[in-house]
């Protein structure tokens, strides 16, 4: 832990699932950690995820400072950049529901596209030597077969896909254009029990947990074939941080390599329950999308062997953990 002490580092999306996990992992570590926020009418509902390493802004000592701000303003990152000057930046702000993506389409460009160029724009206009993490995403392989790696061809199926081939090969431009240490983490899905209530698997574990408890019945889903790579979110900011610690700027595929699909998910979580899932599965087309991506499996062989990263929790096992976390979560810990 010493030896990270007096670092400093820049979180945006930090009231995420990844931005929250990862914090407290660099707090652990010995950082100052900065963090940026959208302002919103309550900034407590917008930093709930926070709540386990908050500390409050009259405290002396305190190593964690959050800024309201937003990727779409391009001044303020660059105030912000100059003014703490980061030794590393973690860009995982994004409008990350890819369903979503579909029906807003223009406003996921301005954030996850444009969001990153203006990052990395503002640490090129402040003239600071930073080491920047760009959070790339599985979705930008599509319909691309698996097992896919970092040699993959990309065919984004999605307003968000898309966006996010841009911001990665942004990062790659300004690596070999300005000698930046700017890196691509294309993370496959990673979960935990702070993924937002919208995403399939949380979804899923919650409805299981009310369903236990006798306060629901159903649950609807979208597309249950749909084969995915799940992995857990703690570990995967991990992995984040290791690649910010090599020696050279290098992306890396960050994933368990074990593939599930939605129906074999759904299946584990009402089993660890005591529940069929049959009985309590519905489908709903509208959570289908209009361009669907059938298998994403990655093959992380290439960070396991030259950063030592490896996945531990994997799909079956991270149903187990969000379903006892959604149960415990409820009024009397059902």
């Amino acid at each position: 832990m010493t030896i990270n002490r007096g670092r400093t580092a820049l979180i945006t999306g930090i009231s995420g699932q990844d931005g929250s996990y990862l914090a407290e992992l660099l707090l652990t570590e010995g950082y100052v950690v900065h963090g940026i926020v959208r302002h919103t009418s309550s900034l407590i509902a917008n930093t709930s995820r926070l709540d386990t390493v908050y500390q409050d802004p009259h405290e002396t000592g305190r190593r964690l400072f959050l800024h309201k701000g937003d990727v779409t303003d391009a001044g303020m990152m660059v105030n912000l950049i100059r003014d703490i000057r980061p030794d590393e930046i973690y860009n995982l702000a994004a409008q990350s529901h890819v369903r979503v993506s579909f029906d807003l389409p223009e406003y996921t460009a301005n954030v996850t596209a444009l969001g990153a160029i203006r990052l990395l724009e503002a640490v090129r206009a402040s003239g600071i030597d930073t080491r920047i993490y760009q959070a790339s995403t599985s979705e930008m392989f599509g319909t691309t077969a698996p097992p896919q790696d970092e040699n993959t061809r990309f065919h984004p199926r999605s307003p968000y896909g898309v966006a996010k081939v841009y911001a990665h090969w942004a990062t790659v431009n300004y690596r070999e254009s300005y000698g930046m240490f700017a890196v691509n983490g294309i993370s496959f899905n990673h979960e935990s029990p702070r993924r937002g209530e919208t995403f399939v698997t949380r979804k899923i574990t919650r409805a299981v947990a009310r369903i236990a408890a006798g306060l629901e019945q159903k649950v609807y889903l979208g597309n249950l074939d749909a084969v995915r790579d799940w992995g857990y979110a703690p570990e995967y900011v991990e992995a984040m941080w290791r690649m910010l610690r090599h020696d050279e700027p290098v992306d890396y595929v960050i994933a368990t390599g074990r593939a599930a699909t939605v129906r074999d998910f759904a299946e584990a979580a009402f089993s660890h329950a005591g529940l069929d899932w049959r009985e309590h599965v519905a489908h709903d087309e509208r959570y289908e999308r209009p361009a669907e991506v059938p298998e994403l499996v990655g093959d992380p062989a290439k960070i396991e062997r030259e950063i030592g990263w490896k996945a531990r929790v994997h799909w079956d096992e991270l149903a187990r953990i969000m379903v006892d976390a959604d149960r415990k979560a409820l009024p009397g810990g059902a």
